[in-house]
């Protein structure tokens, strides 16, 4: 007997103020940021990235790092005006028919209906978060819950600025 390859397309959405918040208070540090080159990969386990949105409240994101998903992922930013729950529910909703698999990166109840609706819809939902801050109600939904875990993110140290004295000239 031949194997059977299943070949799903999955769609990440990312509620980046969750997920940051979340990290952060794992690490003690608000330097602690996502590492998507190992997180993604994981989360994919083999099926095909139709597309990563990262909704982001607040005007303080990076240009990097909205090159970096693009130029890795194809994937966007989204600013959000306030909150990313109803931004990322809109999506969530509009993707419904075009991707097996939709991956919601919150531990946040408030996705609890979302959950619901697009299972509803036949599509597979699976919850990334940080276990120790997502909601119980919002694991128990899903069809997958995978744990994001220290191995997940980095601590980002700046580059030390050199400092010249007039000795060195």
């Amino acid at each position: 007997m031949s194997e059977i390859i299943i070949n799903q397309s999955v769609a990440i959405l990312c509620d980046g103020n969750n997920i940051e918040r979340s990290i952060h208070d794992r690490s003690k540090t608000k330097n602690a940021m996502i590492n998507f080159d190992k997180l993604i990969p994981k989360l994919l386990n083999g099926r095909g990235l139709n597309r990563l949105i990262y909704f982001r409240e607040g005007r303080a994101i990076s240009e990097k790092f909205a090159e970096r998903l693009h130029e890795n992922y194809y994937g966007s930013v989204v600013p959000c005006h306030k909150s990313a729950d109803i931004p990322l529910t809109i999506k969530a909703t509009q993707l419904a028919s075009k991707v097996d698999t939709i991956i919601i990166m919150s531990g946040d109840s408030d996705f609890v209906e979302t959950v619901i609706h697009l299972k509803a819809e036949g599509v597979r939902v699976e919850i990334a978060a940080v276990k120790e801050n997502t909601a119980k109600i919002l694991i128990d939904e899903a069809d997958y819950y995978h744990s994001i875990t220290s191995d997940d993110w980095f601590v980002y140290k700046a580059p030390k600025k050199t400092t010249y004295s007039k000795k060195n000239k």
